[in-house]
């Protein structure tokens, strides 16, 4: 190859193939951290013939590294214009420093040795799967220490009391990988040490979901600020020692996949690739799955922080305690999606402040009483407008009933006085 190099990417990872000399110079130039690959292993898939022979020693006589494509290398390897290539998913590009140019560029179209080999580049996309699925192990490796250093004495011996039915198969996993290391390969015997392994992590990992989704299915249920500063308490303290039992089955999963890939490279090379886009679609199926229940929890909390704020007025001390676990849960949350480079926005509560709470109902309560306040003097002008009305319109019904009853009673003394007369002595 010289000077030129070939990249392989799986949307994931990139593969930097070449002179062991020139992929460290071309490494170097675009500053991108690499781990190793290791392509000898690759052997197990060159295809038969001597083209196809001759194809595969070149490959595997050069040095290979991955690297880890994030955001910001991502964009770094973007400019080399990478092609699609016949194995779904996988893309590739030669580039070289042709003539006196120092700085890297395509040159070429046209696939270089490894891309050109269907089952070496399935081989390598398989290699490259198992790298990033090491990558992430360490990484909850160091996470899970971090969150053992967090964890109270009682909160650590009820994970480990969980993690305990795992330990069995931490150590088939650790024995089948030191045989594979040794080896070379992953023989029937050797899988035959983890297969069944699956069923014990499954099992962890749904109960582990199934005690976050009680948490939130208990603050859904209660809306008393007794009842939901209780419950927050409670998933403030839980909530990251079942995120680091959730981390702790995904780690085991993708050591078993790591294991599984290197059986089909040695029993089935034909199948490594459908293999490895299996797995990886298991592997999102799993994310999904953690996505779902720990978002539910952390939407059910919001709404506790919002039934919370509403209330402080007459709890000041209970309704920030919710707030505080709220963020807390939202926080571990976070920082465990980052782990598993799941999208997620972490956004804190506000808590009301006591005296912004007052102040808001003391406004109302003045805008209900300035309302009260013209109602009653429009009230007031009303009625004293009709008393002076009805007060008018009585006496003048109280003066037509005088004249009335004074033209009557007078008759009558007439005609009494008449009768009185008639009944005189004769």
């Amino acid at each position: 190859m010289g000077n030129e190099i070939e990249l392989i990417s799986d949307g994931e990872g990139l593969a930097v193939v070449g002179d062991p000399v020139a992929v460290e110079q071309f490494l170097d130039s675009e500053g991108l951290a690499s781990k190793e690959l290791e392509l000898p292993r690759l052997g197990a898939v060159a295809s038969a013939g001597a083209k196809a022979a001759q194809a595969g020693s070149e490959v595997m006589a050069n040095s290979g590294r991955w690297v880890k494509l994030t955001e910001d290398s991502a964009q770094k390897v973007k400019k080399f214009g990478l092609m699609d290539s016949k194995t779904p998913g996988v893309k590739h590009a030669m580039v070289g420093q042709p003539g006196d140019i120092k700085s890297w560029l395509q040159i070429s179209k046209a696939p270089g040795a490894l891309a050109a080999n269907p089952a070496m580049l399935a081989g390598a996309a398989g290699i490259m799967a198992q790298v990033a699925m090491e990558q992430t192990m360490a990484e909850i490796t160091d996470y899970l220490a971090i969150i053992d250093e967090k964890l109270d004495d009682v909160l650590r011996a009820q994970t480990n009391q969980v993690l305990a039915r795992m330990d069995g198969v931490e150590l088939a996993i650790k024995e089948a990988t030191s045989v594979r290391n040794t080896v070379g390969r992953v023989s029937e015997v050797t899988w035959s040490k983890v297969q069944n392994s699956s069923g014990t992590i499954h099992e962890t990992q749904g109960y582990a979901l199934r005690q976050l989704a009680d948490l939130a299915d208990k603050l859904e249920k209660k809306s008393k600020i007794e009842d939901l500063v209780k419950i927050a308490r409670e998933a403030e303290s839980e909530v990251q020692k079942w995120l680091a039992v959730l981390a702790r089955c995904f780690q085991l999963q993708d050591a078993v996949a790591v294991l599984e890939l290197d059986r089909v490279l040695d029993a089935s090379p034909d199948e490594l690739d459908r293999h490895r886009l299996g797995l990886k679609a298991a592997r999102q199926d799993r994310l999904e799955l953690i996505v779902e229940s720990t978002e539910r929890l952390v939407l059910r909390m919001s709404d506790a922080v919002d039934t919370a704020n509403s209330k402080v007025l007459f709890n000041p001390i209970q309704s920030p305690a919710i707030v505080k676990a709220s963020n807390r849960v939202a926080l571990d949350v976070h920082e465990f999606h980052g782990l598993l480079e799941i999208e997620s926005e972490h956004r804190s509560s506000e808590s009301t402040k006591w005296k912004d709470a007052a102040a808001e109902r003391w406004d109302k309560t003045r805008e209900t009483g300035a309302g009260g306040l013209d109602a009653a003097k429009n009230l007031g002008s009303g009625g004293l407008d009709t008393a002076k009305n009805l007060g008018s319109g009585a006496l003048g019904q109280a003066a037509s009933v005088k004249n009335k009853l004074s033209g009557k009673i007078p008759g009558r003394k007439f005609r009494r006085r008449v009768d009185d007369e008639s009944e005189g002595p004769d």
